[in-house]
């Protein structure tokens, strides 16, 4: 195929559409439209926490100019994309949750000796860096794209802000994304660049471009964007306050997304995919409540919670089965909560169900009782919830070993019915802080401002035949989301969702009423 009929396949695409093309249509569509909003982009609340972001991450790079791009469009299918979703460094780093601005790029520029444009925090921390975020503003009435580009015309996808209006908004200067590759391009290669490019193949392309032409080898570039991923990941670790007040919204709205799920499992009951009627309920009020869902809904009823990830969620909902539904809202500021309750669906649990159930919360207890010892490492809270699961294990004759044996790290039998960890970071990603160093994770001591996860489980497979039959197809897990709070305790953040035996079976009751 020639480059001219590949060209022609690749413009196939708007076959559907029949643009007005005509001299009066363009004249007569760039006239008669009147002011627009006064004020539509208020500066956002995150903007003096961002700024102290910048200037800590800045810090462990000096003289070098760093590249954190929002990401680009993802196709979906032919001509249709995914929603727009920014990377969480971008997030954090210019305080933007809710997004519109494919392709921005945030650049911190390294201030050279003698300069006194490197930003500041409000507390008088002098920075590294100055930032400046490079974007697409939006198109006069009069271009084309106003009408014509489906992609980010006015007319298709809503205006976006101007120049002025993004700096207001984010409270950087801002400028035209037309400006980004001669502002990374200027004084390579005296200046090494590190980036988060993976998000967006343009930057990507541009970045291997310069560094290729400053005669940087690929080895050096991947390890200075390595270190900037961790340096990212490790600066959320530790939520400030404004981050705090986010994941208590991000967790009110998830409650009242349990809720209204609870509400739909009566018309779950009688539907071919009751699973999916629970996940749309919690999805549409989430929609509501939020930005939408922080990860994709595990609606899990009777066997199927046994499939850790089970995403599919279009079984069956039975009288007498439980639904483990593990679910969380993100709100626009894009943190999210990771909540886990595991349901009756009739609002009873049978005796078999509520002895696993409490075996499951008697574990999460314990891990939140070992994260309010002073100097606790985070490791040891799994460690906690897994004494009390090997010990019920071994009551319950399940463990072909003590459960002292099983504990041990040549055993872990107990393991065969909780394979994943108990607990993770959480933030703008419900996995967050992923990248971050082993010893800044799971070897480091709880500290004010981490929030996470306690998310203990036991899950039998109906297919086990190392348990007794009326163990089989049965699984839970409690998930709940925890705060160190200044003095060093820890708060259960979701505490307001019921969570024992009798508050859920309360709680069903009262909704079902």
């Amino acid at each position: 195929m020639t480059a001219a009929e590949t060209s022609e396949i690749s413009k196939r695409v708007n076959n559907r559409s029949r643009r007005p093309e005509s001299e009066a249509f363009k004249t007569f569509i760039s006239q008669q439209w009147g002011p627009r909003p006064a004020n539509p982009y208020p500066r956002t609340e995150a903007a003096p926490y961002a700024l102290a972001r910048r200037v800590a991450l800045g810090a462990q790079f000096q003289g070098i100019r760093l590249v954190i791009p929002a990401g680009s469009l993802v196709t979906r299918n032919n001509d249709c994309d995914y929603r727009f979703r920014p990377h969480s460094a971008f997030s954090h780093l210019t305080g933007l949750g809710t997004d519109r601005q494919p392709d921005a790029v945030l650049v911190l520029e390294p201030a050279t000796a003698g300069q006194t444009n490197a930003e500041t925090t409000p507390e008088g921390a002098g920075g590294t860096h100055s930032a400046t975020p490079y974007f697409r503003p939006r198109a006069s009435r009069g271009s084309q794209e106003f009408y014509a580009d489906s992609t980010y015309g006015e007319l298709w996808v809503g205006a976006r802000p101007s120049l002025e209006e993004f700096t207001q908004h984010s409270a950087i200067e801002c400028r035209h994304l037309d400006e980004l590759a001669p502002a990374l391009a200027r004084d390579l290669p005296n200046t090494a660049l590190g980036a988060i490019p993976t998000s967006d193949q343009n930057v990507a392309q541009l970045l291997e471009r310069l560094r290729r032409e400053a005669g940087v080898s690929p080895e050096t570039a991947q390890e200075l964007d390595e270190k900037l991923i961790e340096a990212t990941s490790e600066l959320r670790l530790i939520k400030d306050e404004w981050e705090v007040e986010q994941m208590r919204l991000a967790i009110a709205a998830t409650q009242d997304s349990f809720e209204e799920a609870i509400r739909s499992f009566p018309r779950a009951a009688r539907h071919h995919r009751g699973e999916r009627v629970i996940e749309g309920a919690f999805g549409a009020r989430a929609r509501e409540m939020g930005n939408g869902l922080g990860y994709d809904t595990i609606a899990a009823c009777g066997p199927h919670a046994a499939t850790l990830h089970w995403i599919n969620n279009d079984g069956v909902v039975r009288d007498g089965d439980m639904i483990l539904l593990d679910a969380g809202v993100e709100v626009d500021s894009l943190y999210t909560a990771d909540i886990t309750r595991t349901l009756p669906i009739n609002g009873k649990f049978t005796e078999v169900q509520r002895r696993i159930y409490q075996a499951v919360l008697d574990a999460a207890d314990a891990a939140f009782e070992q994260a309010n010892q002073p100097g606790c490492i985070f490791r040891e809270v799994h460690d906690a919830a897994m004494r009390v699961i090997a010990a019920r294990l071994e009551e319950w004759g399940l463990l072909p070993v003590s459960a002292a044996e099983s504990l041990s790290p040549e055993g872990q039998q107990h393991r065969r019915w909780m394979v994943h960890g108990t607990s993770h970071h959480l933030g703008l990603d419900v996995h967050d802080c992923a990248q971050a160093r082993a010893e800044m994770y799971n070897g480091a001591k709880l500290r004010p401002g981490m929030c996470f996860t306690i998310e203990p489980g036991l899950y039998f497979r109906e297919d086990d035949l190392s348990v007794p039959p009326e163990y089989r197809g049965i699984s839970v897990r409690i998930e709940d989301d925890i705060l160190v709070r200044e003095d060093g305790s820890c708060e259960r953040l979701s505490q307001g969702i019921p969570r024992t035996v009798q508050e859920v079976e309360a709680w069903i009751a009262r909704l079902h009423a």
